[in-house]
């Protein structure tokens, strides 16, 4: 009967879109000027289910055989964990989620598809078969979490994996006729102290060993490109951050810029932005540590380079509930001015928004060359975003940007350019909010002259502190009141 149901509204849809009404059909609204289709429209003409909470940052669609997973912000959803591009992200207006057109055409014919069944007379093979094309390892890379350990094998086809053991000490996993070298990636994150790849025979081996104590498995397959993800979760108790009472903004990590061998943007007078960002940024500090009485990691305390990628897995390894990354801002328009703040999603705001992600983005050429190589071989972006778990804090980044940027033109009375979203490596895999701020432009000759100044540089640090000070009181009332309606 729910096969009936499912092929009866798929029926309906593709008869309209075939027949060239609007969006299959079904009602539309406007969103930035561009048609969107209420999600809810689209499971009621599928007779499907429906899990779309007005506050989430995920939504699930659920048919007899499919399951799609729509994140707010990305232009991008998950079918059966295989990534679907949109020529639109999903948003949520007043807790009503709405999908672009090509949702419905693009996703919903490929609900047709059941799964094809087993054969009947033959058993589930406990491993699947080796695929016939020979697999090699593109990149093997980690993330370190608060609650979990994240390694991803990125293949250039599918690989068969089989978990042979899990013990106090290691874990092992056997891909199946993997190649590629030997290699060990160093973790020591307190869960992990790393993950070795080994050759057996015409398989790899992944040798995963741990500091403290067995850890509890998740494997997931990905594609577009093929990957193994494989999560290493914490014993439930160690879970302290949980236990938070009435604070909910007590560890700050504030990450300057660039630096060392990457001087980042330099002004027509000789103002390099990696000096200049580290300066403010340790006026920051010392202002959120004497006022706000909270503690403040820096990703970097001096002139020296700190890969990306690295910079958020400090914040993650140091249970960070926020992290925020300060530059300075450069374009061939010399007159631009004024500051904007970013979050990370996979679709950018503009044009001008991807401009800036994509200058931010190339300081990953400068790394090892192992770095290098990976960043021209893929998308650096699409990769960061679909194997990690930003999109669970999206909506407090969106909400941190916004409060600080208003802090910082009130205080600075200079142009608001606005919050805005795109795809900063160096927001990825944050495990908390996380937000990049623009401080000015030292390709502006004006604004270059006001950056020098020590008096300025101090009013930036006191309106950057006012927007996060402004965060913390919110959050702890959001906090205060959520633990309050537990309690009764």
């Amino acid at each position: 009967m729910e096969r009936f149901r499912l092929a009866t509204g798929l029926l309906v849809v593709f008869t309209l879109i075939a027949a060239g009404a609007a969006v299959g059909g079904l009602p539309t609204v406007n969103y930035d000027g561009l048609s969107y289709v209420e999600l809810t429209k689209v499971a009621e003409s599928l007779q499907s289910q429906l899990d779309a909470p007005a506050e989430g940052q995920q939504a699930r669609l659920r048919t007899s055989s499919h399951v799609i997973t729509l994140t707010r912000n990305w232009a991008r959803v998950l079918l059966d964990g295989t990534p679907v591009s949109l020529d639109n992200p999903v948003r949520v207006r007043k807790g009503v989620w709405l999908v672009p057109e090509s949702f419905v055409e693009q996703v919903v014919p490929k609900l047709a598809a059941a799964p094809p069944s087993p054969p009947a007379a033959s058993p589930a093979p406990a491993v699947s078969p080796r695929p016939p094309a020979a697999v090699s390892l593109e990149e093997l890379r980690t993330r370190s979490y608060p609650s979990f350990t994240r390694i991803v094998i990125e293949t250039t086809a599918p690989v068969v994996y089989k978990v042979e053991s899990t013990g106090p000490r290691e874990a092992r996993v056997r891909l199946v006729g993997l190649a590629g070298e030997a290699q060990v990636e160093s973790i020591d994150d307190g869960l992990v102290d790393d993950a070795r790849l080994e050759r057996a025979g015409a398989d790899a081996l992944l040798r995963v060993v741990f500091e403290g104590g067995a850890a509890e498995l998740r494997v997931t397959t990905l594609a577009d490109p093929p990957r193994l993800v494989l999560d290493f979760n914490r014993p439930q108790e160690v879970a302290a951050r949980e236990r938070q009472a009435c604070t909910s903004l007590r560890t700050l990590v504030l990450d300057a810029g660039h630096g060392g061998h990457d001087s980042g943007a330099v002004g027509p007078a000789g103002l390099m932005e990696k000096e200049l960002v580290l300066d403010v940024t340790k006026r920051v500090s010392r202002l959120l540590e004497e006022k706000l009485g909270v503690k403040v990691l820096l990703s970097r305390d001096g002139d020296h380079f700190v890969p990306l990628r690295d910079r958020t897995s400090y914040a993650n390894r140091e249970r960070a509930d926020l992290f925020v990354s300060i530059h300075a801002n450069a374009h061939r328009v010399v007159a631009s001015e004024g500051v904007e703040t970013y979050f990370l999603s996979s679709e950018a705001t503009d044009n001008a928004s991807r401009q800036v992600a994509s200058l931010e983005n190339s300081v990953v050429q400068l790394e090892k060359p192992s770095a290098g190589r990976a960043a021209s071989r893929t998308d650096v972006v699409k990769t960061i975003l679909w194997d990690l778990a930003q999109s669970e804090f999206q909506w407090e980044s969106s909400r941190l940007a916004e409060t600080v940027l208003d802090s910082m033109t009130q205080a600075l009375k200079i142009p608001n350019r606005g919050v805005k979203q795109a795809g900063f490596y160096v927001l990825g895999g944050a495990a908390m909010p996380a937000i990049l701020i623009e401080i000015g432009f030292v390709s502006n000759p004006k604004e270059e002259r006001r950056l020098k100044e020590t008096r300025y540089r101090d009013e930036i640090a006191r309106a950057i502190l006012a927007g996060l000070s402004e965060y913390k009181r919110a959050s702890n009332l959001k906090a205060c009141t959520s633990a309050a309606d537990r309690s009764r």
